[in-house]
């Protein structure tokens, strides 16, 4: 009897960990996806690719945002560079969201999009209208939440996250900018 329990504890466990497994891989395609078609619509072509950015161990030190080879990529036709993405995530009201950003050539913000929200509130950060506002951002401006973005009802603790992740990501590519490391 015991040995029948611990026999279908076990089933249960190993049940567990692979739907986990296979749960996490379709979300990462599900991200990679998105993130996808959002670089061949921000850029407007078919084929790209994509590089890791490489920022040595000292520079990293200094960075609001710590840089490695998944947060932060070159986008490139050819040979030629056409923008940058980066991958981070912002903390809502009791969990992190996923988004990206996406510069132009000249470090310029392109285009903001929040690629995965798990709360039931404040989901309206993720609207296109709310985040167009950070489309044409410069690494020399310090963004204020109510000033220079909108506040959102229902979403504030959202709103004010995304606001101060963009504003540590645009100091952190000033910093790589003045330190050649882009």
């Amino acid at each position: 009897m015991i040995i029948n329990h611990i026999y279908k504890m076990k089933k249960i466990a190993l049940l567990t960990i692979v739907v986990l497994l296979v749960s996490s891989f379709t979300s990462n395609k599900r991200i990679e996806a998105l993130i996808e078609k959002e670089i061949k619509t921000a850029f407007n072509f078919e084929k790209y690719s994509k590089q890791p950015i490489s920022v040595s161990s000292e520079v990293n030190e200094t960075l609001p945002i710590k840089i490695d080879d998944t947060n932060f990529f070159k986008i490139k036709t050819g040979e030629k560079l056409v923008g940058y993405y980066y991958l981070g995530q912002a903390f809502g009201k009791a969990d992190y969201f996923d988004f990206m950003v996406i510069f132009d050539k000249d470090l310029i913000v392109s285009k903001v999009k929040v690629l995965v929200y798990r709360e039931d509130h404040g989901s309206e950060v993720g609207s296109k209208r709310w985040l167009n506002q950070f489309n044409g951002k410069t690494t020399n401006e310090n963004l204020t939440y109510q000033k220079d973005i909108a506040a959102i009802s229902g979403a504030t603790i959202s709103a004010k996250s995304m606001t101060n992740e963009v504003n540590k990501l645009l100091k952190t590519v000033t910093i790589l900018h003045h330190k050649k490391q882009l």
